[in-house]
């Protein structure tokens, strides 16, 4: 061992370089690593959307962004939803057994096409070229509709009509229901959109 007395200043620009060479390094290493993380923004293209449906009044819809879709939340009056039997005979798949994986979550194969039957959870585009359509929730003759439309959805594009449980009319343009995305209540009043149990 050496005798030799300690710089004391050699030693304290060794330590301080040492660190700033530490702190150049973590500051160099953040932004690589973090490159590797999804941006903002593709985090939000497929992030599950939490929706509070408190204040959602019976007849009325409210529509949120998942995935680049609309996604409609429409809470159903008990008349809407007494009318769905009725309907059956005038729908091309009242049952959603067409592609039911890619359209209809098992949770939502039901009349209503819903968890809860009282609200409606759907992407608002028609399966017939992408358009979107119209909510025409009031009964009765209206343009473009049937004398006894009891409510529903009318894609304004090609004439596609959808009831209120976005079940597709026959003989229209449309070949498909309106799909349900996957989705779970958190609460009675919050719904999870884009993640189920499953």
């Amino acid at each position: 061992m050496s005798d030799q007395p300690v710089d004391n200043g050699k030693r304290t620009w060794l330590i301080a370089s040492g660190c700033a060479g530490v702190v150049g390094g973590v500051a160099a290493a953040v932004p690589f690593v973090s490159s590797f993380q999804p941006s903002e923004r593709a985090r939000a293209a497929g992030a599950p959307v939490e929706v509070d449906v408190s204040n959602l009044k019976p007849g009325e819809k409210v529509t949120v962004e998942w995935r680049g879709k609309p996604v409609w939340i429409v809470r159903r009056t008990p008349e809407q939803l007494a009318e769905l039997p009725k309907l059956d005979p005038q729908l091309a798949d009242p049952n959603s057994q067409r592609k039911p994986d890619e359209l209809t979550p098992e949770y939502a194969r039901n009349e209503h096409r819903s968890i809860k039957p009282e609200l409606l959870v759907a992407v608002g585009i028609c399966s017939h070229l992408g358009c979107s359509p119209i909510e025409k929730f009031q009964p009765g003759p209206q343009p473009s509709l049937p004398d006894d439309w009891t409510g529903g959805f009318l894609c304004p594009c090609h004439g596609s009509t959808f009831d209120i449980a976005g079940r597709v009319y026959k003989n229209k343009p449309a070949p498909d229901n309106l799909e349900v995305p996957p989705h779970m209540y958190l609460s009675d009043s919050r719904i999870l959109i884009g993640e189920d149990k499953a």
